[in-house]
């Protein structure tokens, strides 16, 4: 009987502050109009003062464990994905195991930007499946308000905060449900197309981010394309197989044109990026979290997750929820 990793509990977490096309446009030489158009948004959640990664990925991880009936000192491990960690050290993760009380197992951080999610699934995956661990809380958390620059038009009116959780528990069932597989990439030769132009090493400035976003969408369209192809071809399925597509929310044009290729009507992708903007490694499992609790993702769907980041990063996961 082979060990599988199901995903059963999803929570999320937004900043109660909204910022509209319409607020940035008193700003930016833009308008709704233009940022709609060229992006899909309407609107992003602005981190307050109180808001951090830790706090914003530990109130994803309590609803996840309430979702899932899971008691904090059931969990095994903490692995959580984020560009904007609080601190270089300690890591995210194990001030999450100390807020959330959990007083024994393991946690760090996976940095891989927007596909980092899909990199954090494929490890705690793994973990799971060699029995290292039963129950692992899997958290996408990113401020990156407080790395924008703020006087970039092209950039600023891209990103948004918040952080989304799941919860994978090993289930040595009949594999009808589970993570399938997970597929992941990435080419460092691309590496200047979207980064952070500083860092806390360095004593010059913290940094902010950068983008050539005509570049980034021709990879984004091909890659994630490919990786898709991957993950359905290594599990012996097809595109009809798919029940839902959840991509990483980074621009509805990106989004559309990955559906057109697969062949995937727009009814069957959970498209968020209208209300969230790109939250980077916090937008899949927001948008897990959202069609789930809304109904539209049920016990038994295929869903088909995928996402690419700065490094350039990118990769798939295939799961049965």
């Amino acid at each position: 009987m082979t060990t599988r990793s199901a995903m059963v509990g999803f929570g999320g977490y937004l900043p109660e502050r909204v910022v509209t096309n319409d607020e940035l446009s008193e700003r930016f030489d833009t308008s709704d109009e233009w940022i709609r158009a060229r992006t899909g948004i309407r609107q992003r959640h602005i981190a307050s003062e109180q808001d951090t990664a830790v706090s914003m990925a530990t109130r994803a991880a309590e609803r996840a464990l309430t979702f899932a009936g899971i008691a904090p000192k059931d969990v095994d491990a903490v692995i959580v994905a984020t560009a904007t960690p609080d601190q270089a050290f300690p890591s995210t993760a194990v001030r999450v195991l100390h807020q959330l009380g959990v007083a024994h197992g393991f946690g760090f951080d996976v940095s891989a930007a927007c596909c980092g999610f899909i990199y954090a699934l494929s490890s705690a995956d793994a973990f799971i499946r060699s029995g290292q661990a039963r129950t692992i809380l899997v958290i996408g958390s990113e401020v990156y308000s407080r790395i924008l620059d703020w006087s970039d038009r092209g950039t600023a009116v891209l990103f948004g905060d918040g952080a989304g959780a799941v919860v994978l528990r090993a289930t040595d069932g009949d594999g009808s449900t589970g993570l399938i597989g997970t597929h992941l990439h990435a080419d460092g030769s691309t590496g200047d197309l979207l980064y952070v132009d500083g860092a806390v090493g360095r004593r010059e400035h913290p940094g902010h981010l950068r983008m050539s976003g005509r570049d980034v969408f021709r990879h984004a369209v091909a890659k994630l394309s490919s990786s898709v192809d991957e993950a359905l071809d290594s599990a012996g399925l097809t595109y009809a197989d798919v029940s839902w597509l959840v991509p990483h929310q980074a621009n509805i044009r990106i989004i559309e044109a990955v559906a057109r290729k697969l062949q995937m009507p727009i009814e069957r992708v959970v498209v968020t990026v209208e209300r969230h903007a790109n939250t980077s490694a916090a937008s899949i499992p927001l948008a897990l979290d959202e069609a789930v609790r809304d109904g539209r993702i049920q016990r038994g769907d295929l869903v088909l997750m995928e996402a690419l980041g700065g490094g350039l990063t990118w990769g798939s996961a295939l799961a049965r929820i």
